[in-house]
């Protein structure tokens, strides 16, 4: 089991996104504390009525990651998530490129569908071609970072001739689905390295999942059932899929509090399958988080 730290999101729009720390010193913070990666999520549009109902700022993740990657060394690099049809798949994919090569192969991208209709639409971006542009996408990534020539003619995408280069560093670099569906699994064992899927507490009821588009997970037995699904139809490459779930236990805050609860709780997850936790803390101010960070990797092991 791999823990990693994302930065924290700031809802509404009234606060500073940074007031916990510059994305470089809290890379380099949770590095020191034993993180293995470091996370960033996305939202490019954002419209008022949605941060002033909770929804979160963010910073551009392949830019922040980049400046992280220049001051780290192991901390391996995730965009938790991309939103994949939001971009031409050739910019992504260079973009995805650069990051792998400014942090010496230590990016994953993390990519998913995304539901707000508002900010697709501020985008220029048509909400029901979501989907088919998901799926071209992932056709169109490893063909940009083989190095070699190809041409791509897709429902929204054409290339010819188009060889680019550098090729990443690491090569494919690893995709992370996230999602709940049938498709998002599928995909994950056709054509990507992971998956996220989105688990939360009972309270919080199907009105999330709803507001994000996405199948509630059902029972851990059945998502266990759904990780070892994944393993199978990926085939040989099945055993080096990784699993990652973001935990919500709110308590996580002060790591020292009920530690040997949130232990059996992480076993609990690792005996499912999972092989990475995303520990995502509320805002809190710098001194805060990184006093958060020291913690957590010295109460749970982390710490080198």
């Amino acid at each position: 089991m791999r823990f990693m730290f994302q930065y924290p999101e700031t809802h509404g729009a009234d606060r500073d996104l940074l007031e916990a720390g510059g994305i470089g010193e809290l890379a380099v913070a949770a590095e020191r504390a034993g993180f293995e990666g470091f996370a960033l999520t996305e939202h490019p549009a954002p419209n008022a009525k949605w941060l002033a109902a909770g929804g979160h700022q963010t910073l551009d993740p392949f830019v922040a990651l980049g400046g992280a990657a220049t001051v780290t060394s192991k901390i391996q690099l995730l965009t938790y998530l991309a939103v994949l049809p939001y971009r031409n798949p050739l910019l992504l994919a260079k973009a995805a490129t650069t990051v792998d090569r400014l942090s010496n192969g230590r990016f994953i991208l993390g990519v998913g569908t995304g539901y707000l209709k508002a900010e697709y639409a501020a985008l220029g971006v048509d909400f029901e071609e979501r989907l088919a542009l998901f799926d071209e996408a992932l056709e169109v990534l490893p063909l940009h970072w083989s190095g070699e020539p190809f041409d791509y003619v897709g429902r929204h995408f054409q290339a010819k001739g188009i060889q680019a280069m550098p090729k990443p560093l690491r090569n494919p670099i690893p995709i992370w689905i996230g999602g709940n569906s049938k498709a998002s699994r599928r995909r994950v064992a056709q054509r990507a390295q992971g998956w996220m899927p989105m688990i939360a507490p009972e309270e919080v009821g199907d009105a999330l999942f709803k507001t994000v588009r996405t199948p509630p997970p059902g029972s851990p037995e059945n998502t266990k059932a759904q990780i070892a699904e994944i393993r199978r139809e990926a085939g040989a490459r099945g055993a080096g899929l990784d699993f990652v779930m973001v935990y919500l236990d709110g308590s996580i805050a002060d790591p020292r509090r009920e530690a040997d609860r949130h232990r059996e709780a992480f076993a609990r997850l690792e005996a499912i399958g999972f092989t990475w936790i995303v520990i995502n803390r509320p805002t809190a101010s710098r001194s805060e988080m990184l006093d958060f960070l020291a913690a957590f990797g010295e109460t749970y092991g982390c710490a080198r």
